[in-house]
């Protein structure tokens, strides 16, 4: 398998393991905090450029030992969040937002519809179409697929601190997510909830819809809280624990009829 064979759509995306054979299509919107030269560091301070404003962190590490194990794809942006969004659609403020939780973006006051548009362009259409082009190659091979995109959050989201440590989140398709949850008594030791710490009406799930529920595919969204997967060996423990979820998860799919039925 091939570490990361894709960035032939530029900078903005990678894809990992591309011909993977496993049902499973991993996504990482948040993966990079970079920022691209162009955009000057959108003025952020050093320590908020490192924040989880403006990437999760650990999500791409768990991903990828995932996509390893399973023999899975992985699509991931190269790009912060703080530039495009990935997880949001070009239309919402939150995909070049202004100030994400208490740190305030400079770079992305006062944008201009043509510096919208070019961020869209570059980081968002790339992205976007890395994933449709793996969905329909798996579709031509005849390959099932559901749909899984991997987040970190906060444990402390303006001053509260949050007691979820695994977020598993739907949008209309709760197939895989209903399966996933079915499966957590096998991690006495984590608390997992339904759509926490957000859910469809916090507009966290663009992805599943326009990657997921357009194309037909089982779909979820897993959140993991991220002072869970500070070093390699906790990324390492916390993918074989979402896998402990996940691949019951796709017996049972397959057992109702397969996860793109």
């Amino acid at each position: 398998m091939r570490e990361s064979d894709s960035h032939a759509q530029g900078d903005a995306v990678e894809v990992v393991n591309r011909e993977g054979t496993s049902p499973v299509l991993l996504l990482c919107e948040h993966a990079s905090n970079t920022i691209p030269a162009r955009y000057d560091g959108l003025g952020l301070r050093d320590e908020d450029r490192l924040s989880h404003a403006a990437w999760d962190p650990g999500a791409r590490a768990v991903a990828l030992h995932m996509s390893q194990v399973l023999d899975a794809p992985l699509v991931a942006s190269t790009v912060s969040r703080l530039v495009y969004d990935c997880n949001r659609p070009p239309e919402a403020a939150s995909a070049m937002p202004e100030k994400s939780e208490l740190v305030e973006v400079p770079g992305n006051k006062g944008l201009t519809a043509a510096q919208r548009q070019e961020r869209t362009d570059s980081v968002y259409a790339p992205f976007c179409g890395a994933v449709t082009k793996v969905i329909k190659a798996r579709k031509d091979a005849g390959l099932q697929t559901v749909l899984v995109t991997m987040h970190s959050f906060t444990p402390v989201y303006y001053g509260e601190r949050r007691a979820v440590e695994i977020g598993i989140l739907h949008d209309a398709d709760s197939r895989l997510a209903d399966a996933m949850l079915a499966a957590a008594p096998a991690l006495p030791h984590r608390r997992v909830e339904r759509n926490e710490p957000y859910g469809p009406a916090d507009g966290v799930t663009h992805s599943l819809k326009i990657h997921g529920l357009a194309h037909g595919l089982a779909n979820v969204m897993i959140e993991i809280r991220n002072d869970l997967v500070t070093t390699p060996q906790e990324e390492e423990a916390m993918a074989e624990e979402m896998l402990t979820l996940l691949r019951p998860a796709l017996t049972a799919l397959t057992a109702e009829g397969g996860p793109d039925a």
